[in-house]
C-alpha cells in the first residue's frame, strides 16, 4: 500500500524541498537499469541450462492468432523523464517473489517489471501481446502454442528464448524455492513447456479448462541467472536483482530506507503498440516513510509526487489545504469496474477461541461494520458482501454479510453456557471472549476503535495489536493471530485453493490464515479446479462461496469501486485519465494499467514560479464516472 503528503508552511521552504522532476539525483539513472541489476550482491550468473537441448515438432495447421488492433489506452502527449517519488510504509523483507517472507505488498513492483506471454486489454478484456506476439489454440482445449518476439531482452541483453519458459517449470517445481503453492501449481496445473525452436513454444495445461489463456500465460525464469539451484536458494538470492523483461530495473538500494528503479532507455518493448508513451518516467524511488501522516507531511513539502485520499478525513478535511486550495496540487476520483479486494478480518480458526462455529458467527454479529462506514468512512465506502466479489457471473450476489445484532449474539452465547461478566464480557469456566486484532496502518485506527467499542456492547472484548506491516503480514503467514486485519490482491477469476482449502491449512508460509479445513469445502475446491465445462466452474464458484459463507471464518468489511488520489499538477495523465481495471492512476510499472502517466517540466516550472510569487493557480478536482457501476458507489 503506497500513500502520499501536505503542509502549510512558507513558500520558500516548499519550493526547497521540492526535488525537480526533470532532474536525477544519482550516477545509477544515468548508467540505465540494463547495467545495474548487476549490483546483486554475491549472485553469479550461470552457464545456461540445459547443454543438451532437443527440439519437438511443432503440430501442422496451427491457426495463429494476434491483436493489434484493439484502442490503446496511453497518451501520444506523453514525455520522457524525470523522477517519480513514492513511499514504503516498510521495506521489504526480501527481494524474492517466491518463498518464505516473499509474499508482501512490494512484491508487485518486482512482479509488473517481468512481463508474460499475453496479458488482457484493461477496458476490451481481450488478448494483447507481451513476450510472444501470436498464440493458438490446440483442439484438445489444454494447449497453447506461442510466438515468441524475437526481439525481447532480459535486463543484461540476453535474448529471451523458448527454454526460459521451460525452465520456468524447473525453477517452480523445485523444493529448493520453499514456496509449496508454486509447487503444487506448476505441477498439477501446468503439465509441460514443449519448445519446438528458440522462439516458438507451446504450454500444455494437466486439463481442459475454460479461460486457458488466463493460465496458460506464463513468465519466464532466466535460466542463466538461477540455474542450477542450490538449497541454499533463500538466502543466498534474498537481495538478488534478477533480470527481468519489463521497463524498468531495480539500480539502487538500501535497506531499511529506499530501492529505486529506472527505466531502461533502450528498452526492446518501447515501440510496441500497447507500450509505446507509456513508462515515461526515468526513475521511481520508493523511500520508507512509516508513519502514514508523515507521509502527507513530505507530500504537501512536495516530496512526494501523490497521495492516495481514499480515506474520507484526507479527502474532505486534510486536502483543504494551502497548496491544494491555490491549485498547486489537484484530486481525482476516478471509479474502476473490477474484482473486489477482500477486504476484512480473518479468524484464525486453529486458536481454541475461533475453534467452534457458534462463536465465529457470535463475533461475525458483534461487528457493526456498518456504523464504521457511517460514522467513520462518511458513507463513502460500501460494505463486502463476501471474499469473490465483482467477478461477474462467478459471484454469487445473493450472498448477504452479517449485520450487527447483539441480541443474536446473545442467543448464540448463553444456548452454549456463557454468561456475561461484572464488565459485561462473555465468559464461560474462566474463559472470556477476548480477542487480539493485527493490524498494519494507523489509520485505521478510527475503524477499529469502533468496532471495539461495539463489540463490548455485544460482550466481546477486542485487544488491538498494530505491528510495522512487513512485521504483521510475517505474523498472519506464521498463522499466529487471532484475527488478522488485511485485504487480499484479486485475479480475473476467484482461485480458491490457496486460500481455503485443506492443503495450505495448519502450516507456515500459505494464504490459508484462516486455517480451514473442511472436507466438503475440499471436495468443491477439487472439483473447480478439475472441471472441463465453464458453465459447471461458476455453479461451483457460487457453492464454494456459500460454504466459505456458512463457514464464517471471514467478516467482510469494506469495499472501494474507485480511486480517489491528489497529485501535483506537473504530474498528466491521458485525457480519459485511466482504464476500466486501474488500481492506481499513477502505478508506474503495471503491463496491464501502468505508466500512463508523465512528468511535465514546463508544468512544473510554472508552478514553481507561481508558488514563489505566492500566485492563485485554478484548482481542480476531476470526478470521472464513466466506469462507474451503477448502485456501486455513491
Amino acid at each position: 500500500m503506497l500513500c502520499h503528503n501536505i503542509l502549510g508552511i512558507m513558500v520558500l521552504c516548499v519550493v526547497i524541498l521540492i526535488t525537480c522532476p526533470g532532474c536525477s539525483d544519482s550516477q545509477d539513472t544515468k548508467t540505465g537499469a540494463e547495467e545495474n541489476f548487476r549490483k546483486s550482491d554475491k549472485i553469479t550468473v550461470h552457464a545456461p541450462f540445459p547443454a543438451e537441448r532437443t527440439f519437438e515438432v511443432l503440430p501442422e495447421n496451427i491457426q495463429w492468432e494476434t491483436n493489434t488492433t484493439d484502442p490503446v489506452f496511453s497518451s501520444p502527449e506523453a514525455e520522457k523523464g524525470g523522477l517519480f517519488r513514492a513511499a514504503l510504509s516498510s521495506f521489504p523483507m526480501t527481494f524474492r517473489v517466491v518463498g518464505p517472507d516473499s509474499n508482501g505488498s512490494f512484491r508487485s513492483a518486482i512482479l509488473d517489471n517481468q512481463l508474460s506471454l499475453i496479458n488482457i486489454h484493461p477496458n476490451t478484456k481481450k488478448i494483447i501481446p507481451e513476450l510472444a506476439t501470436h498464440w493458438a489454440f490446440d483442439p484438445d482445449k489444454k494447449t497453447m502454442y506461442f510466438k515468441l518476439d524475437p526481439d525481447a531482452r532480459w535486463s543484461d541483453g540476453r535474448p529471451v528464448t523458448g527454454w526460459d519458459f521451460a525452465y520456468t517449470l524447473t525453477f517452480m517445481r523445485s523444493e529448493h524455492i520453499i514456496a509449496p503453492w508454486y509447487n503444487d501449481y506448476y505441477s498439477r496445473e501446468i503439465e509441460k513447456v514443449m519448445v519446438y525452436d528458440d522462439y516458438t513454444i507451446g504450454v500444455k495445461s494437466t486439463k481442459a479448462v475454460p479461460d486457458l489463456h488466463l493460465k496458460l500465460g506464463i513468465s519466464p525464469i532466466p535460466a542463466h541467472f538461477f540455474h542450477p539451484l542450490q538449497k541454499d536458494f533463500t538466502s543466498e538470492y534474498n537481495w538478488a536483482v534478477v533480470p527481468n523483461t519489463g521497463a524498468y530495473q531495480i539500480s539502487e538500494f538500501k535497506k531499511g530506507r529506499y530501492v529505486r528503479f529506472a527505466r531502461k532507455h533502450n528498452w526492446w518493448a518501447k515501440d510496441r503498440h500497447y507500450f509505446k508513451n507509456r513508462f515515461n518516467v526515468d526513475t521511481v524511488q520508493y523511500s520508507v516513510i512509516r508513519d502514514f501522516n508523515l507521509q502527507w507531511e513530505y507530500f504537501k513539502k512536495g516530496r512526494l509526487e501523490t497521495f492516495g485520499l481514499v480515506q474520507p478525513k484526507y479527502w474532505y478535511d486534510k486536502s483543504r489545504t494551502r497548496v491544494v486550495e491555490n491549485g498547486y496540487v489537484h484530486r481525482i476520483w476516478f471509479f474502476n469496474d473490477m474484482p473486489r479486494s477482500s477486504l476484512g478480518m480473518w479468524l484464525n480458526q486453529d486458536k481454541k477461541i475461533f475453534s467452534e462455529k457458534y462463536m465465529r458467527l457470535a463475533f461475525a454479529h458483534a461487528m457493526n461494520i456498518e456504523k464504521v462506514i457511517e460514522k467513520v468512512l462518511r458513507g463513502d465506502y460500501f460494505r463486502l458482501a463476501q471474499p469473490f466479489f465483482g467477478y461477474g457471473e462467478y459471484t454469487d450476489y445473493t450472498i448477504s454479510p452479517r449485520q450487527y445484532d447483539i441480541k443474536k449474539v446473545e442467543s448464540l452465547m448463553t444456548d452454549q453456557g456463557w454468561k456475561r461478566g461484572d464488565d459485561g464480557i462473555w465468559e464461560k469456566e474462566g474463559r472470556r471472549f477476548s480477542v487480539t486484532v493485527t493490524y498494519g496502518y494507523a489509520d485505521h485506527m478510527p475503524r477499529l476503535a469502533v468496532l471495539k467499542e461495539e463489540a463490548r456492547r455485544a460482550g466481546i472484548e477486542l485487544s488491538l495489536e498494530q505491528l510495522d506491516p512487513s512485521a504483521m503480514f510475517k505474523k498472519f503467514l506464521e498463522k499466529q493471530h487471532d484475527v488478522a486485519w488485511m485485504g487480499w490482491s484479486t485475479s480475473l477469476r476467484p482461485s480458491f485453493w490457496q486460500g481455503w482449502h485443506s492443503d495450505n491449512a495448519h502450516k507456515p508460509q500459505t494464504n490459508n490464515i484462516t486455517n480451514t479445513d473442511d472436507p466438503k469445502l475440499d471436495a468443491l475446491i477439487d472439483r473447480y479446479r478439475e472441471s472441463l465445462d465453464e458453465q459447471e466452474r461458476v455453479s461451483l464458484s457460487h457453492a464454494i462461496q456459500n460454504k466459505i459463507h456458512d463457514i464464517c471464518a471471514f467478516v467482510p468489511t469494506f469495499m472501494v469501486p474507485y480511486v480517489r488520489i491528489a497529485y501535483w499538477r506537473w504530474l498528466r495523465l491521458p485525457d480519459w485519465h485511466g482504464t476500466r481495471m486501474s488500481q492506481d492512476l499513477f502505478d508506474p510499472f503495471s503491463a496491464t494499467v501502468g505508466g500512463l502517466f508523465w512528468l511535465d517540466q514546463d508544468v512544473f516550472h510554472q508552478t514553481l514560479s507561481a508558488m514563489e510569487q505566492d500566485t492563485l493557480l485554478p484548482p481542480e478536482t476531476i470526478r470521472d464516472t464513466r466506469f462507474k457501476v451503477v448502485g456501486d458507489a455513491p
